[in-house]
């Protein structure tokens, strides 16, 4: 039986890393307490859990060139996609700088529980080691907006367990995907670290459990080594990757699409990073915008 996705390609890839304040306000969530919930399936948001969202998005503690970025990542029509409530338990994968975690950590903290799975300081070297120690430094220095959140090591080469099975209302992971996937010596591209996420995801939700996945797109038919050195990954690929894990598609947005993007070029040479220094590319990637992204929501089946 031929591959469901092709994996050859002529074009040597390479390797990229990964990506490396204040109470909100409590009549916001006592009204999410007096609104209820909604169903664990549901993309639904509740208006009192939404205004507590947007008090997240609008908060004073969040770094002004995160704030900026907010008009092409979307936090309040993403988050309310994957259908995120405050009292929900939430592991956050592969957190980067945090950008993520400025949101999620004050608008779960009352209610709910926010777990980031970062990569350690102790046992790591080099970028690694330094991304994580400005990670935790950032949590260190504001308590009000993240005291309350627990660090877990996950490291795709060592350490991928996300946690005790059925303990979990949703994981989500941000613009990762790429990053799962593993480069042989021979320059063929596996999904083999994408995989073992996938399944410690499964296993850590509870039943009717959300994996929410915003990741950056590759056009359609694409080698899986032509996508990857461009930090991309087919979303037909994701989506089959994770229903073989068992997941149930629970629904597609297209909230970060940007058709500007011709989706054959590294997502790094794009906005924010804007990698070329040249003028004329600077002038041409600026022009296109940030990448087009999928956002995926999933399902653990009940039973």
């Amino acid at each position: 039986m031929p591959a469901p996705f092709p994996t050859a390609s002529n074009t040597p890839p390479r390797r990229f890393p990964l990506k490396p304040s204040a109470a909100l306000g409590l009549a916001a969530f006592a009204a999410f307490a007096l609104a209820g919930t909604a169903p664990a399936v549901s993309a639904a948001t509740p208006p009192a859990a939404r205004q507590a969202l947007e008090a997240a998005i609008h908060g004073s503690w969040r770094t002004p060139s995160f704030v900026e970025r907010d008009k092409f990542r979307h936090p309040l029509q993403t988050l309310e996609f994957f259908g995120i409530r405050p009292d929900m338990r939430v592991i956050e994968v592969l957190p980067g700088g945090g950008w993520y975690t400025e949101i999620l950590a004050p608008f779960l903290r009352d209610h709910g529980e926010l777990i980031e799975a970062t990569s350690p300081a102790a046992g790591t070297t080099g970028w690694q080691h330094r991304s994580a120690l400005h990670y935790s430094a950032k949590l260190a220095a504001d308590p009000a907006v993240y005291g309350k959140v627990r660090l877990e090591p996950f490291e795709p080469l060592n350490y991928m367990h996300l946690g005790a099975p059925n303990s979990a209302d949703m994981v989500v992971t941000f613009n990762n995907m790429h990053d799962l996937m593993f480069e042989n010596v021979h320059h063929e591209v596996t999904p083999i670290f994408l995989e073992k996420f996938l399944r410690s995801a499964f296993h850590v939700l509870k039943p009717g459990g959300i994996l929410g996945i915003a990741g950056h797109r590759c056009a359609p038919g694409t080698p899986l080594p032509e996508c990857f050195p461009w930090a991309r990954l087919p979303q037909a690929f994701v989506i089959h990757e994770a229903q073989k894990a068992g997941f149930q598609l629970g629904g597609t947005s297209e909230a970060l699409a940007n058709p500007k993007d011709p989706r054959n070029i590294p997502v790094f040479d794009l906005p924010p990073s804007l990698a070329d220094n040249s003028a004329a590319a600077r002038k041409r990637y600026a022009g296109i915008g940030y990448a087009d992204d999928y956002l995926l929501r999933f399902i653990k089946p009940a039973t």
